[in-house]
């Protein structure tokens, strides 16, 4: 267990900037991806047309 902690606190120190930027870019777009499903769900039988606007 102590063993674990230690990979990770080296894996998110400080020295690893590119870790936490890649880290927060695949949350980013993982949350994108959720709200772009999200929103395919919920108009999903709406009628989207030129005419409906």
């Amino acid at each position: 267990m102590t063993s674990m902690v230690r990979v990770l606190s080296r894996a998110f120190s400080e020295s690893s900037y590119g870790t936490k930027h890649d880290l927060l870019r695949h949350l980013v777009l993982c949350c994108a991806a959720i709200l772009f499903v999200l929103m395919l769900a919920l108009t999903y039988g709406i009628d989207l047309s030129s005419g409906f606007f």
